[in-house]
């Protein structure tokens, strides 16, 4: 029931003409479901006004390479 924010799992925001990147750290190095959450932070993030690009970058998982690089094509 808390938000991503509220468990500072996300570590940083940086925007820039519309290029949004959004950095989070996942819950556990092997966190299960980190590939999800990338996915629901790029789709939240794309639906806000005047957003053009988002890139998220996941950090401290096992898997981060093939996270980053699934998630943002």
């Amino acid at each position: 029931g808390m938000s991503m924010v509220d468990m500072q799992l996300i570590s940083k925001v940086e925007e820039a003409d519309g290029n949004v990147t959004v950095e989070f750290i996942p819950s556990s190095p092997m966190c299960p479901i980190a590939f999800y959450l990338a996915q629901e932070i790029k789709e939240a993030v794309q639906k806000v006004g005047g957003v053009k690009k988002v890139r998220v970058d996941c950090k401290g998982h096992m898997m981060e390479d093939q996270i980053n690089k699934s998630v943002n094509v």
